[in-house]
């Protein structure tokens, strides 16, 4: 029979009581730091009350609350009243989160649950490695990210400025507006009397709406064209008695690799010859240009997983080259076609070096109207397009990866 020692094995030891008022220590400098930056104070005084906060939040948790949901609440307020009387709503909300994350951080270190996801054998430095590694990682992505993120309050500034007032960071409503939202759709109209005029007016009228109009027309006929050519180029090249698969793949996806003023060149110069520059269609070309190799790249990686002796079962039950395709093949690949699909309307629609060489004013699009914004007449609605621009974004790649995983899911169907 196992002894209790052994029966118990698996849950980690607890640490001394000092080991975790030194890493929450440490937190609670880190936190000091930023305040400091924030408020364009002296940085010590800071760091020394953010150790003691932290250390005296811990000691609560460990000795006193002991369970992580009680510690995070506790914590969370004991920091968000003293914060909003002393220094303001804004920052009163900063210190509340980092009061929750200290009390859930005590529980956590003190218990010993940073090892649960450790290998019983791992060494105090694999330990430490282990978040010192997701550690760096998180800051990355959050350097990366934080442009992004600066730019969405910022839109909603009721000032007509590119940085963060005091009613802002203090939270005030007064200090946001949606103006800059309503901007997007009265730029450069006049005021309609009828409900049915207004709707007119703006969407022929107004620069950003048309725009926006001029954006998703380009975006869906090129992405349209793009995955057509690019689903039917990635199966051609995926069947072995292709002659020449290496060349043409490297010709087909040399879009992405030669800089997009040596193409945007070439094809003024080629269109200006057919007499489609400076058109729609000429626009929609260069863009399915640019779309179609990452509809090949997606289309490829999902046939990469295809099982070819499906299409030989269905010719063997007399179903032709179309049928076969359009029943057997295209529901298999139909994830890693759409994301190919998704990829190509991202490039169209973020596309700015192709439009200023073969646009005209009526081309414009949402890139081409935020530089000439920028370079003319600096205003925060450039901020509001923005966020949407990138809500989109978002909204788009969170497709592609649900698409990616029901591909994964398809591909082990298939194999099975």
């Amino acid at each position: 029979m196992a002894t209790v020692a052994q029966r118990y094995s698996h849950i980690p030891p607890r640490p001394p009581l000092w080991f975790t008022l030194a890493w929450v220590g440490g937190f609670g400098a880190i936190a000091g730091f930023l305040g400091a930056q924030g408020q364009g104070v002296l940085m010590l005084p800071y760091l020394l009350a953010g150790i003691v906060v932290a250390v005296a939040l811990a000691l609560l948790s460990v000795c006193v609350l002991k369970t992580r949901a009680l510690a995070g609440s506790v914590c969370a307020v004991a920091m968000l009243v003293p914060g909003w009387a002393m220094i303001g709503l804004g920052y009163g909300v900063f210190i509340t989160v980092i009061g929750f994350i200290i009390g859930r951080m005590s529980i956590w270190l003190s218990s010993g649950d940073y090892r649960l996801n450790q290998p019983p054998y791992a060494s105090t430095g694999e330990v430490l490695w282990f978040y010192t590694f997701r550690f760096i990682c998180g800051l990355i992505f959050l350097f990366l990210i934080s442009p992004i993120i600066i730019l969405i309050p910022l839109s909603f500034n009721v000032e007509p400025y590119f940085s963060f007032t005091d009613g802002m960071l203090s939270l005030e409503p007064g200090a946001y507006s949606l103006r800059w939202y309503a901007d997007i759709f009265r730029n450069g109209m006049a005021a309609p009397d009828a409900v049915a005029g207004w709707w007119s007016d703006m969407w022929n009228n107004a620069q950003w709406v048309r725009s926006v109009r001029n954006s998703f027309f380009i975006g869906i006929c090129a992405t349209l064209l793009a995955t057509g050519l690019g689903t039917l180029a990635a199966i051609g090249l995926s069947r072995s008695e292709m002659p020449c698969r290496r060349p043409i793949m490297a010709l087909l996806i040399s879009p992405m690799i030669v800089p997009l003023v040596i193409i945007a060149s070439g094809m003024f110069f080629m269109f200006s010859d057919v007499g489609i520059a400076k058109t729609y269609v000429g626009l929609i070309v260069a863009h399915a240009v640019l779309g179609t190799p990452f509809v090949i790249i997606t289309v490829t990686a999902t046939l990469v997983g295809f099982d070819q002796s499906l299409t030989q079962a269905a010719a063997n039950m007399g179903a032709g080259p179309l049928r076969t395709f359009f029943k057997v093949q295209m529901p298999l690949i139909l994830p890693g076609v759409i994301s190919g699909a998704l990829f190509a309307f991202i490039t169209s629609f973020d596309e700015l070096v192709v439009v200023l060489q073969l646009a005209s004013a009526e081309q414009r699009t949402i890139p081409r109207r935020m530089f000439s914004g920028i370079r003319e007449q600096i205003s925060p609605t450039i901020l509001a397009v923005a966020t949407i621009l990138v809500l989109i974004s978002v909204m788009l790649l969170t497709a592609v990866e649900l698409l990616r995983h029901r591909s994964e899911r398809l591909r082990g169907i298939s194999a099975g």
